[in-house]
């Protein structure tokens, strides 16, 4: 990857709706070599996808918690039963498994703190292998869905 691929992707971060003749402009490549640029940094996955960033409140998810979760190391089963039992939460945007303990971080977003209590009673608790949930709920978002530096 050449800092031309990266002025591609930094681009594409701030407005994925860019036309490949948009793009091309931008980067100041002509659109054929543009064009198959883009197509191989698709192939190779350093583009997984292209999507609408929905604001979250504009849904009615105005109350936000990350949720951070310690595991009882029963078998290496429990790890696998818990990341898939978590895959199944809609409301779980997030879910990043750290080193040291805690062992995973949850961001979630629901609608307001009744609906959060629910979730966290009827599904975060109940989750496989979990031995410990702390919640901390989230005031203000300062940087969201930042792009990657260049």
């Amino acid at each position: 990857m050449d800092a031309l691929d990266r002025k591609i992707l930094a681009e594409l971060q701030l407005d994925g709706r860019l036309t490949v003749t948009e793009l091309a402009a931008r980067v100041q490549l002509s659109v054929s070599p543009c064009h198959r640029r883009l197509r191989d940094l698709e192939r190779e996955g350093a583009i997984r996808g292209y999507r609408a960033v929905v604001d979250p409140a504009a849904v009615g998810l105005d109350f936000e918690a990350l949720v951070f979760a310690t595991l009882r190391w029963e078998s290496p089963d429990t790890v696998t039963a818990f990341e898939e039992a978590v895959a199944g939460i809609p409301h779980v945007l997030q879910a990043q498994r750290l080193f040291g303990e805690p062992d995973y971080l949850l961001r979630v977003a629901t609608s307001d703190l009744v609906a959060f209590q629910q979730l966290y009673d009827q599904q975060l608790a109940r989750l496989p292998g979990v031995q410990r949930l702390t919640s901390t709920l989230v005031m203000k978002n300062v940087i969201d869905d930042r792009p990657l530096p260049e």
